[in-house]
């Protein structure tokens, strides 16, 4: 039976973060708030953990989930051949709601799903996740729903599509979000926005400078 957490209290938040620790390092899944939506996610390093977490959402393995870290230092054990302006951009909008996919260093062992050999990073500015990830590391981590249903932004939407195939629920009040990260490809030499969120483009190309993001005409098939 999932056990759910009022973590809006100092002494609520301590709790919860302990038992979302031991329900991860224990190959669960958990539901925890972030800056966006509230997320699903398990350890990026258990594939039982992650084929869970894709299950409960009701999604196939073509739609592999992002991975959420606790500091940019874990970016280079995580990916290859990072660009810099993939660097800029985690600069200025990390933490935040920001992914950025990336080359996956070709040694890792993990099996997020069908990912073509990419990852997709992200540090969510919210207090509750970061106090997980920083005890656990990397994280497979999606929105809180059933797939194709609205994304989660209270605990009790979470709990209502997702039920009993989550060990932890950790309720941080409603998110002050709302809106999903805004993804951004940087495999390539030339950017390119994957999904519009919560970043707008045109705060992406003030950083960017000079270097336009690009369109799927601008990019290797």
């Amino acid at each position: 039976m999932s056990e759910r957490i009022d973590c809006t209290s100092p002494e609520g938040r301590a709790a919860g973060v302990a038992a979302a620790v031991a329900a991860v390092r224990a190959g669960e899944v958990v539901v925890l708030p972030t800056d966006t939506v509230y997320g699903i996610g398990a350890d990026a390093f258990s594939p039982e953990a992650v084929t869970r977490t894709l299950a409960a959402k009701g999604r196939d393995r073509d739609m592999p989930p992002p991975v959420l870290i606790p500091s940019a230092r874990t970016v280079d054990g995580l990916a290859t051949s990072v660009p810099t302006y993939a660097r800029d951009l985690m600069e200025q909008f990390w933490p935040g709601p920001l992914t950025l996919v990336l080359l996956a260093q070709p040694s890792l062992m993990w099996d997020l799903g069908e990912t073509n050999g990419t990852v997709a990073l992200r540090i969510p500015q919210d207090e509750i996740a970061l106090a997980v990830l920083t005890e656990v590391g990397p994280m497979a981590v999606t929105s809180a729903n059933r797939s194709g249903e609205p994304a989660a932004v209270t605990i009790e939407q979470a709990q209502e599509q997702l039920g009993d195939a989550v060990a932890v629920y950790l309720d941080g009040g409603p998110s002050v979000g709302g809106l999903a990260s805004t993804i951004v490809d940087c495999t390539q030499d030339v950017p390119r926005v994957l999904r519009a969120g919560a970043i707008a483009e045109e705060d992406l190309q003030r950083v960017l400078g000079d270097l336009a993001l690009g369109t799927d005409e601008d990019l290797e098939t």
